[in-house]
């Protein structure tokens, strides 16, 4: 190296490390608003909370060892072994989980992105052309006049290009922390799309299993009418009845069998939806029917306040609001200038056979600046803009808490008004029971005409329907409760930013 090269070198050395001593200075440096969580109306206790569940709250929380519920499982405290299995599959094989994944890896691999712009950029670009240059091209220095002919030429090159933006206002370190939050949030919203879609199936089962008993409550019925259109024509035969009896008795009887075909309508439709659910076509997949026998497990209390530790939504909602807020800090680094160090080296020459030689390198480096002088009030609008998005996030996350106290709520009534409601349609299946007993007996003595038989059978058979929706309902709501006190999810499950960054491609946590 000559003593001129070495000069030069230390020249750049002098005034580099000033600008890369005063960059590690200003990396301590960020511009744009703390964030601190949005405040939300919290109440104190739930207003439809039956009285005698208050020893639940304690049987019911997470955190404790001896749970009621399973952590992530939520839907075995129903003890339905069919259930359990029907879920299992949902949980690997459902296509809208599958998705929220695929979202959730895309958001982690932004992250990654956002990352990388803390490190310098390295490229290369080997390069040989073959060329001849046009006399025009030369000028003054071609032409017949000069006595110089222009010649093809071949020039090889191998630079090396590195660049690097030291974060002197935050700016990248804004922006990663956004990503970070945002994938959080993904990691959040796949944890909701999978308590929404193991909740539907929940639902969905037990409103199949609800049709399953509606189906055995019709096939006795028939057998009941049927009975009852023998009974009429062996009256008739003897001479004891009418044949306005027996059309009667017969019309009754086809209506119940029409209307016990007519659930096979529904049922085939929930059983489509199930399959659906678990990731499998309709056609492969099954069910054999079973009544509905399941009680709906005691109601789980939890204290409102832990609700906000809870719900998947309402986590992906507030960490959708740390991004926006972070987003604040990216338009606000816009006012500063921006400096960028690159460099170049490499060989180049005219010969291959010299092309890597040391007389053949060459090199460059040094910094710039940029600083916009005037914008007509973009970076102002900008901050403005993403500040109104701040806004809105934080709207939508209240919004969204307050969605959960009134889910939870709605719930907490259905599940204490059916409970009250089932009891009094099971003393009305009770007496319309008696009540059909009474007439068949009036009109087999011949003392009350068919009619009133029909009226009785239908008024019970209308009291066994709504008792059996009536306790569908009661399980579907239970289902709903669970779901809206977020199943056995809890925000700790949440990825941290180590994990959010790990390279691993599994999406479970």
């Amino acid at each position: 190296m000559t003593k001129v090269l070495r000069k030069r070198v230390s020249q750049m050395r002098v005034f580099a490390l000033p600008i890369i001593a005063a960059s590690l200075f200003h990396t301590a440096c960020v511009v744009g608003p703390k964030y601190a969580r949005p405040s939300v109306p919290v109440p104190p206790t739930y207003k439809e909370m039956p009285e005698h569940n208050a020893q639940a709250q304690s049987e019911w929380k997470m955190a404790e060892p001896n749970d009621a519920i399973t952590r992530g499982k939520w839907w075995e405290i129903f003890g339905d072994s069919t259930l359990n299995e029907l879920e299992e599959k949902a949980s690997s094989s459902n296509q809208s989980i599958a998705a929220a994944a695929a979202n959730f890896m895309a958001a982690r691999a932004l992250v990654r992105q956002a990352r990388s712009q803390y490190f310098p950029t390295l490229s290369t670009g080997p390069n040989m052309v073959y060329a001849r240059p046009s006399p025009g091209q030369l000028g003054a220095f071609t032409g017949k006049s000069t006595g110089l002919t222009v010649k093809p030429y071949t020039e090889y090159s191998l630079p090396f290009d590195a660049s690097w933006e030291p974060d002197f206002w935050g700016r990248i370190r804004s922006n990663l922390r956004g990503s970070v939050y945002a994938a959080q949030a993904s990691a959040a919203e796949l944890q909701n799309v999978r308590l929404a879609q193991q909740a539907e199936l929940a639902a969905d089962y037990y409103e199949l299993r609800s049709q399953d008993s509606l189906k055995l409550l019709f096939a006795s019925t028939v057998v009941a009418y049927q009975e009852m259109l023998d009974l009429t024509q062996s009256q008739y035969r003897a001479g004891l009845g009418s044949d306005e009896a027996v059309a009667q008795a017969e019309e009754h009887l086809k209506a119940a069998r029409a209307q016990e075909i007519d659930l096979d309508v529904r049922r085939a439709q929930l059983e489509h939806a199930i399959a659906v659910l678990i990731g499998q076509p309709p056609a492969t997949f099954t069910l054999p029917s079973q009544s509905l026998e399941t009680k709906p497990p005691a109601t789980p209390a939890l204290f409102p306040s832990e609700l906000l530790e809870r719900r998947p939504d309402i986590a992906a909602s507030e960490r959708s609001v740390a991004a926006a807020n972070a987003q604040i800090g990216v338009a606000k680094a816009a006012y500063f200038p921006n400096l960028l160090l690159s460099g170049s080296a490499g060989f180049g020459n005219s010969t291959l056979s010299s092309w890597f030689t040391w007389p053949s390198r060459f090199w460059s480096v040094g910094p710039s600046i940029a600083e916009t002088i005037f914008d007509a009030g973009l970076r102002r609008a900008s901050v403005q803009q993403f500040r109104a998005n701040y806004e809105l996030t934080v709207a939508n996350y209240r919004q969204t808490v307050l969605s959960a106290f009134q889910e939870v709520e709605d719930n907490l009534a259905s599940l204490r008004i059916l409970s009250e409601t089932i009891g009094q349609q099971d003393a009305a299946v009770d007496a319309a029971t008696r009540s059909l007993q009474e007439a068949t007996v009036r009109y087999k003595a011949g003392v009350d005409p068919y009619l009133n038989v029909i009226t009785a059978q239908t008024t019970l058979l209308n009291d066994q329907q709504t008792a059996v929706n009536f306790r569908m309902q009661e399980m579907v709501a239970s289902v709903q409760l669970i779901k809206a006190l977020g199943g056995g999810w809890d925000v700790r499950t949440i990825p941290s930013p180590k994990e959010i960054r790990a390279t691993s491609n599994s999406p479970h946590f």
